[in-house]
């Protein structure tokens, strides 16, 4: 059985029998970007939705980050731009307390007309590796950890990056890690997104004030179910954001909205499980058993070439710098947030990985499907990884991740592991899309934009 759920009618008819004020539906699949488009359905419309589904023509997966369509793709003209139909995920019907009207939203995926998961559909892409790795008897258990920025939303509206002023009037410009003042100061806004989390059914559990000013974390508990973890991370977002409109401000997830501030991570925790549910990273060895050595092993030989997936945009980049918690290099260590890949202290049947390499702005479908391939391609050659790092990784991890956006795309474009394991097809379609981007990107911006970007990532 795919890992792929769809939802059953059943879903939608609970639903309306215990929301009957709700009025409208936002249903709405994700691109390789990470954007979220669809549409909003009126509530005579659901059932509908529930039974057959609802067509979305096969462009919305062709559009780059700013919505301009890629023609090389070729989803659009070479089609007829025809409708792809969307199916709702099981499990992700649940209402939108920011929105002023009664509100709910779900989740869709894309299918061809033979019945097959779209290939430019990210989230099929996940579906696979993680069906890959149920074939093998493994069941990953995941978690996605993103940091973001609230910024004031008056200096944004005008194209400025401040801080926000907290209701009491306080605005921090001051480096403050695990402030708990901070979280006094914002705790109208986070109580809500608390509340939100919780009508929404998102596992939202601690939270802390982040490094910088108005940067903040609140950590989404593991799934049983690595799909469901990165359908958590999509809605996290949207909640978040929602939330923090409500409330005057702008909530961001890109990776380094300031030049002098820390950037903001998505870091993945996984672990692999039997299908009783026993954790088969689990033990006291010092480096690990055999199969968590290998899944490392993986993610060390794939990292470079992966790097496109973790880091999608131009200002990506900017994030990876010497002592700024993001590496520069691929390395493992016991408890150590100087290197990539953390494995996690705590005792020993909860032991699992962190990967920590990709930005805030990266595609959760996509980068955990990555994250996982990469373990399955260490296990499957019984690779083993570097010794362990003791100490601060920065001085002794050679920088040898691509630093600057063209390189990552010209190392992704050449691997085959990407085309392996996310499919061929769907990984020719991310890399257009990223590889037009980068072209308009140079190509509309200015010799001292230019100049100051590579400067700065």
């Amino acid at each position: 059985m795919s890992a792929a759920k769809i939802a059953d009618v059943a879903e939608a008819e609970a639903f309306l029998a215990a929301n009957s004020d709700v009025v409208q539906f936002e249903c709405f699949l994700t691109d390789c970007s990470g954007v979220q488009r669809g549409k909003i359905l009126r509530r005579s419309e659901l059932l509908g939705a529930y039974r057959a589904g609802r067509p979305l023509p096969c462009s919305v997966l062709s559009l780059d980050i700013k919505g301009a369509d890629v023609e090389e793709t070729g989803l659009l003209w070479e089609q007829g731009d025809a409708d792809r139909m969307c199916r709702p995920v099981a499990g992700t019907l649940v209402r939108s307390p920011w929105r002023q009207a009664p509100t709910a939203q779900f989740l869709l995926t894309s299918f061809e007309g033979d019945g097959t998961g779209s290939a430019s559909d990210p989230r099929h892409a996940l579906a696979r590796v993680v069906d890959e790795a149920r074939s093998l008897g493994f069941r990953p258990v995941a978690a996605v950890e993103l940091e973001f920025y609230l910024i004031d939303g008056r200096a944004a509206a005008e194209g400025r990056v401040v801080p926000p002023a907290a209701p009491n009037g306080f605005r921090q410009t001051d480096l403050q890690a695990y402030l708990v003042q901070d979280l006094s100061d914002f705790s109208e806004f986070l109580e809500a997104v608390y509340a939100a989390a919780e009508v929404a059914g998102l596992p939202a559990r601690t939270l802390i004030s982040e490094y910088s000013p108005g940067q903040f974390e609140i950590v989404l508990e593991h799934r049983d179910d690595a799909l469901r973890a990165a359908d958590d991370a999509i809605l996290w977002k949207r909640l978040v954001k929602g939330v923090a409109e409500r409330h005057g401000f702008v909530a961001t997830f890109m990776a380094k909205p300031y030049e002098a501030f820390a950037g903001s991570g998505a870091h993945f925790h996984v672990s692999l499980c039997d299908e009783a549910g026993n954790n088969l990273f689990a033990g006291s060895e010092p480096e690990g058993n055999a199969l968590l050595r290998h899944a490392i092993a993986g993610l060390e030989a794939t990292m470079a070439e992966s790097m496109a997936i973790f880091a999608p945009n131009a200002n990506s980049f900017r994030r990876f710098k010497p002592n700024s918690y993001a590496p520069l290099g691929p390395a493992w260590a016991m408890d150590n947030r100087s290197v990539p890949i953390r494995v996690t202290g705590g005792p020993p049947q909860a032991r699992h990985l962190e990967q920590r390499v990709a930005g805030a702005d990266a595609n959760p479908y996509l980068a955990l499907a990555t994250v996982i391939a990469g373990m399955i391609e260490g296990i499957e050659a019984k690779r083993e990884p570097s010794k362990p790092v003791t100490g601060n990784g920065y001085s002794q991890v050679p920088p040898s991740l691509p630093r600057f956006w063209p390189e990552a795309l010209r190392r992704a474009r050449s691997s085959d592991f990407l085309k392996r394991r996310l499919g061929e097809r769907l990984t020719d379609i991310y890399l257009t899309i990223k590889e037009t981007e980068c072209d308009r990107f140079f190509a509309e911006v200015s010799d001292r934009d230019i100049h100051w970007y590579l400067r700065l990532a």
